[in-house]
């Protein structure tokens, strides 16, 4: 798969995902091998008025390899500067996401209704398409859902839209808004996409791993597969699919003395981002899930998590995770 001159091999997405997908972690993913790596969604007014909390999401990777950067928003103008800000600066990629369902991205009194908000005016919707493809030369992609509600399904009419509008690929998360993350994703219903486009549409939506894959692709006749929550705690799950489904080399999958070593990397990382303070608070979720993969005794795990400095985390993580394999040989 390939999107003007960026290639997507292997259609192996990573989700773009608030507070998780942030610039450390894609780069692990990324190393693993991944087709293509998403930022966390950055509203493009606040992005380029430069608002607080904003610079650090706009350290988005810009100018590396498969890496797209999504923007969100309401209005054409702003989502039109924010894509040519990030194309300036070096975005390969540009994604727009209408598919968050989050109450203050999609209510008016919140982020302006954007989000999975804008299905319910597919016309509105076409002009933030439009200003953006206008607004920049690389590839612009789409992100959305199933429709507003059951009575909305309209994914099928907006990616017919936005593929006229230039877009080049569309994912599809398989739930409507109104489901927020609830039930299951229904992998079936995306084909009703894929049938409608000839750009290529990747299937988003409790994708944990090869069997999923495997099955989301039959279902929905997507061309490939997005995965998000997989991911955490098992930042080579993505290329364990690629290996699995479409051939890809094997990736090596750390365990014991590895995986504290790829974990401390991951640490070290995200206190260099953010700075050690917010670092330490940023990355105790992706603490906490390495652990639940690893089966890390619930004492040290909690010890870990509750640890009050980077020092005593260090000191703690070989254990964490050498008290595994040590368990597992047992």
């Amino acid at each position: 798969m390939r999107l003007a001159t960026v290639p997507i091999d292997p259609p192996v997405l990573l989700a773009p995902m608030a507070g998780i997908t942030d610039l450390p972690f894609r780069r692990i993913v990324a190393g693993f091998g991944a087709g293509l790596v998403v930022s966390e969604m950055v509203a493009s007014q606040e992005m380029v008025q430069a608002k607080s909390g904003v610079r650090e999401k706009a350290e988005l990777g810009l100018g590396e390899q498969a890496t797209a950067v999504q923007l969100a928003g309401r209005e054409a103008h702003w989502m039109a500067e924010a894509a040519r800000m990030v194309e300036a600066n070096g975005a390969r990629i540009i994604d727009i996401n209408m598919g968050c369902p989050a109450k203050k991205v999609t209510s008016a009194s919140g982020a302006g209704a954007s989000g999975s908000a804008l299905m319910k005016d597919l016309d509105h919707a076409l002009t933030l398409i439009e200003a953006v493809v206008d607004a920049v030369d690389v590839p612009v992609t789409l992100k959305t859902r199933l429709g507003w509600d059951d009575d909305m399904r309209n994914a099928a009419e907006l990616a017919r839209r936005a593929e006229a509008a230039g877009v080049q690929m569309i994912t599809i998360h398989g739930r409507t808004r109104c489901q927020f993350y609830k039930g299951s994703a229904d992998w079936a219903a995306i084909r009703g996409v894929a049938d409608a486009v000839s750009v290529p549409v990747i299937a988003n939506g409790d994708i944990l791993g090869s069997d999923d894959a495997r099955r989301a692709l039959s279902l929905s006749g997507a061309a490939g597969v997005m995965i998000g929550r997989g991911a955490q705690g098992r930042p080579w799950v993505l290329a364990e699919v690629a290996a699995a489904v479409f051939g890809g080399p094997r990736p090596d999958v750390p365990e014991g003395a590895a995986l504290a070593e790829l974990v401390a990397e991951h640490f070290e990382a995200s206190l260099s981002f953010y700075g050690v303070a917010l670092g330490q608070k940023v990355v105790r979720k992706h603490l906490g899930w390495y652990m639940d993969t690893a089966r890390t005794p619930a004492g040290l795990r909690r010890e870990v998590l509750t640890a009050s400095d980077a020092a005593q985390v260090r000191r703690l993580l070989p254990m964490a995770f050498d008290a595994c394999e040590e368990a597992a040989a047992a």
